[in-house]
Formats: C-alpha cells, structure tokens, sequence
C-alpha cells in the first residue's frame, strides 16, 4: 500500500513517495512542497544568471581601468561563458536523477563563489594577462550550465497540466538574472563597497572612481546564503532518480534535435543578445551611456519567459512559438534600417525599440518552445511505455525522466547561442565595420525557424 509523501526518518531531504499526477496528493501535499522547492530554485538560478552574464558588464569597463584588450577580444571575453556553460549543460542536464536535487543545486550554486572572487582580484591588477581573463570567463560559465539542472528539477516536482507554468517562472525568473546584473552592477562599480577586501577603485577622468571589482563580489554573500538555503530548504526525490544509461536514449529521438534548432532560435537569441548588446550598442553608438539601459532588454526577455510558460498551457507551444518566429524575422528586418553607415547616422531609439521587441519575442518563445518539449517527450515516452505492455506507473515515471533529459540537453544547445551571436557581432564588426552581416545570418535563421515550426509542428496540431 502507498504510503503518504513524508520525509524519511533518517533523512529529512529525501521524498520517497511523489505523485503529482495525482490530484489528491497534489492538493494535500505535493503543491505545498513543489511551490517551496520552487521559490529557493528561483533565485539559485537568478544569481547563475548574474554570474552567468558577468562579463557582460565588466567587459566595457575593462579599458577603463587600465587594460588594453581589442574590442574583438572584449567581445570574446562576452561569448566565452556561453561556451562552457552550453558544454556543461548536457552532463549538467543528468545530474539531477543522477545525485538528487538538493544536493546538486546546493553545489553548483556554491561554486559560483570562486569566479567571482577571483574576478574581482583580477580587475584591480592590470597586468592580468588576456589568458587568465579566459580562464575566469570559462568559470563564470559553470553558472550557465545550471539553467539544465535547474529546469530538470523543477519538472520533476510538477504534474504536467502546471509543468509550462513551473518552468516559466523558474526559467523566467532565473533569466532576469542577466536584468538584475546589468542593473546592480554598474550601481555596484560606482561605490567603495568592499573596501576592507581590498577593493581600492581606479580614478576616472572626470574624478570619479570605478570598483569594478564590486561587480563581482556584490553577489558572493547572496550565492553564500541560497547555497544554504538549498540545502536545508529543497528536497530530493527518490523517483526521480535514474542512471545516466537510463538517460541516455532520449539523444536517439528525431524531436530532440528539432526542438533543439527552435530552442536555439529562441533563447539563444535572448542570451546572445544579452551578452552582447551593451557591447554592439557601444560599437554603434559611443555617445550613448549603454550601460545606463541595458539592463532592459534582458529584464523584458525574463518577463515574457516567466509569463509565457502560462500562455503557452492556455494558447499551445507551438502556436506562440509560431507567432514569435514571424515577430523575430520581422523585427531583424527592420534591425537594418536604425543602423548608422560609415559611422554617421543612425537611429538609436530605433535600434533600441527593435532590440527591446527582439528581447520581448525571444523571451516568450523560450518559454513556448520548452511548453513543447514537456509535451512532446512526454507523450512519446507513454506511447512508447504503453505499447510495450507497461503500467501507467512506470510510464509516468520514465516520461519524466526522458523529459527532465530532453530539457536539459536542448537547453544546452540553446545555450551555444550566447557564443555565436556576440562573436558573430565581433567578426561582422571587424571584416566590415558593421554588425549588418551577422544579422542577415540571424534573419535568415528566424525565417528557416517559421518554416521548420509550421511544417512539423504546425501542420498537425493546433496546438
């Protein structure tokens, strides 16, 4: 006989019984435990993200203390956590079924610290060399690789009616992390904050001073106490664990590399233009302070990811991940007429209104686009289960394990597109002295995305 969902004796952390397909159970207790669980991953994945996107910030600031580093070298700095963060992705996506949620949410937020602590020493010598920028760069994208973890374990906790939902908040709330970054940041580098660790500042022309170092060392007491808070607050769920060999074949499916193709359009754009757009605004249009409002495009991207989850139960995934892909095509198109020629001109209103409808589009589509994958794979999985004879039970059970599998590889695809997109910017900048060439790159991207959409998804649901 099932016994009801209480923690272990021996172990508080750990659920042994989780039904949340079961409206009973879900109303009595599993809502209540899923909510808590979900509210501490908030914001974990909301300081990934701060972290995630740090050179984003410091990048533009780099030159101003004292570095000498090319604007296609600032611009790698951009891409670089994007890198490591997408290549961790995939056996971050794993790791959930594999050591339990609490735990591993607890680690990976933990190990943010050693980046930020040593960005903020590295900043303030400035015979840094390039190579240990890199390094750190590298390190910071440990933080990116959490998205796959994170989402994993979350659609673990929630039955699938809400799964949309669920993710939306914790990717779209974990995305405002870039928002909340590029805003606290520049704040952070103007005051004498962590003065007692060392952090002197670097005197500017005007008389100011920059403690760029405060960029860093502003989020390691918050990573300290959600570290805390994970391993104390979240749970682990013994049916979600599974071995990595269990997971494995969900990579045979056709779908996955489908999804992945939309999920890179969608928020691969949203982080690529967030790792790169206060750098191209500069290159495009210096007299403006970028940093005074780059904060808003990767604000209004995580607001439509958090509210587009629940569109997409209402509307369909695949309906609102249509419609975005036009809105995208579109507003890419329209990208080339606020550009300056031959360094005059230009309209920069223009550019930062397209730019904020992009963000707006690649926002709701992520979450749209990840509505799809929980369906799709759970669907595919129960059919398959079912056929071979097995209970409703074990089909469940492996529906979720595929899904949370099929999330967070995808998610590490999507994530390549913080890479392509600011280094795409850097070498269009620097073959012809605009970023128009990559963006033809993009246009023509978005538009294979609508066909692609349409012609699988689109054609035999209306949903």
């Amino acid at each position: 006989m099932s016994q009801s969902t209480v923690p272990e004796k021996e172990n508080g952390s750990v659920i042994t019984d989780w039904r949340p397909e079961d409206p009973a159970f879900w109303q009595q207790q599993g809502h209540a435990i899923a909510s808590r669980n979900l509210w501490i991953s908030v914001p974990c994945l909301l300081l990934a993200f701060c972290v995630w996107m740090l050179f984003s910030a410091v990048a533009v600031n780099l030159n101003k203390v004292g570095f000498h580093f090319t604007t296609d070298q600032l611009f790698m700095l951009t891409a670089l956590p994007s890198v490591s963060g997408a290549l961790l992705r995939v056996p971050y996506s794993f790791m959930v079924p594999v050591f339990g949620g609490r735990r591993w949410t607890a680690f990976s937020t933990g190990i943010m610290i050693i980046p930020c602590v040593w960005l903020g020493f590295a900043v303030q010598d400035t015979a840094t060399p390039f190579s240990t920028f890199i390094i750190i760069a590298l390190l910071c994208g440990f933080a990116g690789a959490n998205f796959a973890s994170s989402m994993a374990n979350i659609s673990f906790f929630f039955p699938k009616q809400k799964q949309g939902g669920a993710l939306g908040i914790n990717g779209g709330l974990g995305n405002m992390g870039v928002s909340v970054m590029q805003l606290v940041a520049p704040l952070a580098i103007s005051m004498s904050i962590f003065a007692v660790f060392g952090g002197t500042g670097v005197e500017q022309a005007d008389g100011s001073k920059l403690f760029l170092e405060n960029a860093a060392w502003i989020w390691v007491p918050f990573l300290v106490v959600f570290t805390l808070a994970a391993w104390f607050g979240m749970n682990d769920l013994s049916t979600s664990k599974a071995s990595l060999r269990e997971q494995l074949p969900v990579l045979k499916r056709g779908h996955l590399w489908i999804m992945a193709v939309l999920y890179l359009a969608t928020f691969g754009s949203f982080i690529g233009f967030s790792a790169g757009f206060a750098m191209l605004s500069k290159t495009q249009f210096p007299d403006v302070q970028i940093l005074h409002y780059a904060f808003f495009g990767p604000f209004i991207g995580a607001l439509a990811r958090s509210l587009g989850g629940a569109i997409s139960d209402r509307l369909g995934g695949t309906r609102v991940t249509l419609v975005n892909f036009v809105v995208m095509a579109i507003f890419c198109a329209l990208l080339f007429l606020t550009l300056p020629s031959g360094g005059a001109g230009g309209n920069f209103t223009a550019f930062f209104g397209v730019f904020m409808v992009l963000f707006l589009s690649a926002g709701l589509g992520s979450a749209s686009t990840f509505q799809m994958i929980s369906l799709i794979f759970r669907k595919l999985t129960m059919d398959r289960v079912k056929s071979q004879g097995g209970s409703e039970e074990r089909a469940m059970r492996e529906a979720a394990t595929d899904t949370a599998a099929a999330l967070g590889f995808i998610s590490a695809i999507g994530a390549i597109g913080g890479f392509f997109i600011p280094k795409a910017f850097g070498i269009s900048l620097d073959l012809t002295g605009s970023p128009a060439g990559a963006m033809k790159v993009f246009l023509v991207f978005y538009i294979a995305c609508v066909f692609i959409t349409w012609v699988v998804y689109g054609r035999k649901t209306k949903k």
